[in-house]
């Protein structure tokens, strides 16, 4: 993910602006440029465009309506990203989510909130986030309003050993290696694993060897900058994962969409969805559907 071309999907709330500030930041590591987008419906009788405050009516030509929303997108992006590392801004008509899917295409990567203007708590994800989540086919950063790339010295990579959750050790190797990042490559063992003290012993010791070989065959270029976790408890993983990115204080977590219950692109995996909607990291994901550990691996080594 060398210079990568990073869209930044906006609905002008406060949280896809923090959006934009992540895409600048994790652009300056990795030599990458933003592209501030807007998708907008053209029912004007129904939104009225009250978002921009332009005070435009519906009896007005659309292409003034273009020209307002184009110039408070520029406006938003130049408040939070400098100038040499936008590329324009980019707007489209038609369904947000799809539009996105569309426009990801020619990207390499695509950073949004988890939640837009109709979230109603951080427990519910944005419908276009979930929507973006389960179909594109490049990879998606999410943040929330307290996310925050820090000095990018630590990841979190969690995996529970499935081909899906290898989609995104091509990217964590990437970034870690630009960045000089630590990797914490963890896999968490919950209770409806274990049959009885003896077993969960042994299991730990089993998944240790697994994570072990995982970071030797995947991370072989970043090895000394990964540690192993086996993370035992009688709670669920998603919490497991967010407690440790907040006790340790990752920088970025990794995760599939999907895991070893993922049935198909239509269904999103519940470890990752409650993850990204508890947790006050930048999380980057992978859809497994979309892409695969082949796939990912060619987009590094293109890149």
């Amino acid at each position: 993910m060398k210079n990568p071309k990073i869209l930044v999907p906006l609905d002008f709330s406060e949280l896809s602006e923090q959006a934009l500030i992540t895409a600048a930041s994790l652009a300056e590591r990795l030599g990458g440029t933003v592209t501030p987008f807007h998708a907008y419906i053209p029912v004007t009788d129904l939104d009225g465009f009250y978002y921009v405050g332009s005070g435009i009516s519906h009896h007005e030509k659309y292409t003034e309506i273009e020209n307002v929303l184009r110039a408070r997108l520029e406006e938003t992006a130049r408040k939070a990203v400098p100038s040499g590392l936008l590329t324009g801004s980019l707007l489209d008509v038609g369904n947000p989510a799809r539009a996105i899917l569309y426009n990801a295409e020619k990207y390499d990567l695509v950073v949004m909130g988890t939640h837009g203007r109709t979230g109603f708590s951080r427990f519910i994800i944005g419908s276009v986030t979930e929507k973006i989540l389960r179909l594109c086919r490049k990879p998606v950063i999410t943040v929330t309003a307290k996310s925050s790339l820090g000095n990018l010295a630590s990841l979190l990579v969690t995996t529970d050993f499935s081909d899906n959750a290898q989609c995104v050790f091509p990217f964590a190797s990437h970034i870690a290696q630009v960045a000089g990042a630590t990797i914490h490559l963890v896999h968490i063992i919950s209770d409806e694993q274990l049959f009885g003290s003896s077993a969960a012993g042994e299991l730990a010791a089993r998944r240790r060897k697994d994570l072990r070989e995982t970071a030797d065959h995947f991370f072989h270029q970043v090895r000394d900058q990964v540690s192993i976790d086996v993370v035992t408890g009688n709670r669920a993983p998603h919490l497991e994962i967010t407690d440790l990115a907040k006790r340790v204080g990752h920088d970025m977590v990794f995760i599939s969409a999907a895991g070893h219950s993922g049935l198909g692109n239509y269904m999103m995996g519940s470890t990752a969805s409650q993850v990204m909607r508890r947790i006050n990291k930048v999380v980057f994901s992978v859809n497994p559907q979309g892409i695969s550990p082949q796939e990912a691996e060619k987009m590094q080594d293109d890149s």
